[in-house]
């Protein structure tokens, strides 16, 4: 049985309607208990709800009548309504429902550090939402009080989305998700916009005037605003932000906003484009770190804040999958075609991709270990292990050239990447250049790369930057 509340009011059973022909009220009251999730709501609590402070002699019965129609529609999906403590509950089982999906979600990106997968995380908890809260279902006050704290989490996850999205230089999808909330998505009560924060449509006092309100999403729109060419409409904006500040919570904007407003007014050239990495190449849309090591699993290995300390926030270069697979084309370890298709399947199945980036990120770590202590046993193994499942995946076949290769082929799914660099990491285990793996001393660097001379000691493009003679 699967609920949607994040929109107009579903309830289906294998793509089959439920609650059709069933009165407003009664679907409204089956809303207020999922939207409760297994907590008792008083009867009083669903009287008030239900007529808006205002209701007839008869309402407790009709509640309760309410209720009987809703238990034997329900009871053959296995959906529970009980009678608990002068009220009522939905017992959680195993319906689904759009609505702790979103907050399992957003709870899920509040936990990770890892900006890639808070992204998707974000993604895919704002494609929940389908239209206002209860949209067929309530008025614009009742939704007021019953949606507020879920329109506020909608908000924080499309702040936050944006400002991982021009981080990674993507202003384009920033401007495209930030018009949204203005053009029908609910706003903090609940309530529907209309018009653009820019285009003057909206007059002071509209509900639009909550989304400006909110300095992040305000900074992160004007920030893409510019970077697109749009300097007149970003000040715009501000301006209106500013009305809308002062004339109704009597505040002038906030020193962040203030200061990316004389930014802009000065051209700075900073703004054009999000900070880069600190040693770092772009491919495709993905930063990946400069080729230093002289071999694939040495590249593996590095990172933009190298091993040598504590890495610093966002410093790591495999933050999600999809660096992932742009990593193996980048290295020629598959082919330009099979990273796109990798690419679509990740979309698609986000759960397995992130699972491969764990076990990529574990294996990364034990092939560190390997690779600076040849005694570590430990490290070895783990290596080992997942050398051999690639092996096991690896086909022989002959290109057009006429020579035989070891190819892995699509069938290894996700797990392509992962097994390319396993492959390349066993191939360097068992050549004699292994023994000329040096690790750059200096401190929080660390990366590996090849010293056939034996003479070297540091990173060959000074990428840590630090070394006396780098």
């Amino acid at each position: 049985m699967e609920f949607r509340l994040l929109g107009s009011f579903e309830a289906d059973h294998e793509g089959e309607s439920v609650l059709g022909g069933s009165r407003r009220q009664e679907r409204c009251l089956l809303a207020v208990l999922l939207l409760e999730d297994g907590r008792v709501v008083t009867t009083d609590r669903l009287i008030d709800l239900l007529w808006n402070g205002n209701p007839p002699g008869s309402a407790r019965g009709t509640v309760h009548t309410y209720v009987g129609r809703l238990r034997a529609r329900l009871r053959p999906y296995a959906v529970v309504i009980e009678t608990r403590h002068r009220g009522y509950a939905l017992v959680p089982g195993q319906h689904a429902v759009d609505v702790r999906e979103f907050l399992e979600l957003t709870a899920r990106a509040a936990a990770t550090g890892d900006p890639g997968e808070r992204l998707r995380c974000h993604d895919r908890a704002l494609a929940l939402w389908r239209g206002p809260l209860l949209a067929d279902v309530v008025d614009d006050e009742l939704r007021g009080r019953l949606g507020r704290r879920l329109a506020e989490l909608r908000l924080s996850a499309l702040e936050q989305r944006a400002e991982i999205l021009l981080a990674m230089g993507r202003h384009e999808q920033v401007l495209a998700d930030l018009t949204a909330p203005w053009a029908g998505a609910p706003a903090v009560d609940g309530s529907t916009l209309t018009g653009s924060p820019v285009d003057g449509s909206l007059p002071t006092g509209s509900p639009a005037d909550d989304l400006l309100s909110r300095e992040r999403l305000v900074l992160a729109l004007m920030t893409a605003l510019y970077r697109a060419g749009r300097q007149v409409e970003a000040l715009a904006l501000y301006r209106r932000t500013r009305r809308v500040l002062v004339d109704g919570l009597g505040v002038e904007p906030g020193a962040e906003l203030a200061a990316l407003h004389d930014r802009i007014l000065r051209a700075d050239p900073g703004l054009d484009r999000p900070p880069a990495p600190l040693y770092a190449v772009r491919v495709g849309d993905q930063w990946l770190p400069w080729s230093a090591g002289g071999h694939p699993a040495l590249e593996f290995c590095n990172t933009y804040a190298g091993w040598g300390a504590a890495p610093a926030a966002g410093s790591d270069w495999l933050r999600g999958y999809p660096a992932l697979a742009v990593w193996a084309g980048h290295h020629d370890l598959a082919d330009e075609p099979v990273v796109q298709a990798l690419l679509r399947r990740a979309a698609e199945r986000p759960e397995e991709a992130a699972a491969v980036l764990a076990d990529a990120r574990a294996f990364r770590s034990a092939l560190y270990g390997c690779l600076t202590d040849p005694q570590d046993g430990a490290a070895f193994g783990a290596v080992a292990a997942v050398v051999q499942e690639a092996g096991r995946s690896a086909v022989f076949t002959r290109s057009g050239d006429g020579l035989a290769h070891w190819r892995l082929p699509p069938t290894a799914g996700l797990r392509l990447p992962l097994y390319a660099a396993a492959r390349a990491a066993g191939e360097l285990l068992a050549d004699p250049r292994r023994f000329t793996i040096r690790r750059c001393p200096s401190s929080g660097c660390g990366w590996l790369f090849l010293d056939a001379s034996g003479r070297r000691r540091w990173c060959s493009l000074a990428t840590c930057g630090t070394g006396p003679d780098s």
